[in-house]
């Protein structure tokens, strides 16, 4: 039993280096195999922190302990079971929820609102300021019907041309009494 207990351990220690050193490598070949598994709380990380718990337990109650062969496994799978369950609510689930990204794609930049932040002259460049998310992002813009544009005009990106912004003055739907964003 104690040989199972040793391979459980090292199995999952040897999981962990491969995790650290080579995890990026291979974390794309990887990604969604556990997808068809419904159970949220399923996950490689949180089963192999288990599997070497479950290892570390039977080996050290083996051991140390008075307690036979059956007592062990279900204390060690007891013991599994509750750092699973810790593991998974402390680190994978409030990582999970906090799981955002500031990123984005140029292509995304049409159709959003901005506001100039350096004045845009009718022929040549300035700045825009867009809203993404909880933050903001800073842009090259060139007015699209060639009109100057001063600081705080409010702006409509109406395409991206090799990096830079095209925009047009946000203009209020007067018609209906409401602003479209």
């Amino acid at each position: 039993m104690e040989t199972l207990y040793l391979g459980c351990l090292v199995l999952g220690v040897i999981f962990a280096l491969i995790s650290i050193l080579i995890g990026d490598l291979f974390g794309g070949a990887l990604h969604g195999i556990f997808d068809a598994i419904s159970f949220d709380f399923v996950n490689p990380a949180v089963m192999a922190g288990g599997i070497t718990v479950f290892g570390g337990a039977g080996i050290l109650l083996t051991r140390y302990s008075s307690l036979e062969h059956g007592p062990v496994l279900a204390l060690s799978l007891l013991i599994a079971a509750f750092s699973g369950v810790g593991m998974y609510l402390g680190i994978v689930r409030p990582a999970r929820k906090s799981e955002s990204s500031s990123g984005f794609s140029m292509n995304e930049l049409p159709g959003k609102i901005g506001e100039v932040t350096v004045p845009l002259p009718p022929e040549g460049y300035g700045e825009i300021m867009v809203r993404f998310g909880a933050g903001n992002s800073l842009h090259t813009a060139a007015s699209m019907e060639r009109k100057a544009l001063p600081a705080g005009t409010k702006v409509v990106i109406v395409d991206v041309r090799d990096g830079v912004a095209l925009v047009s003055e946000f203009e209020f739907a007067e018609h209906r009494g409401e602003m479209h964003e």
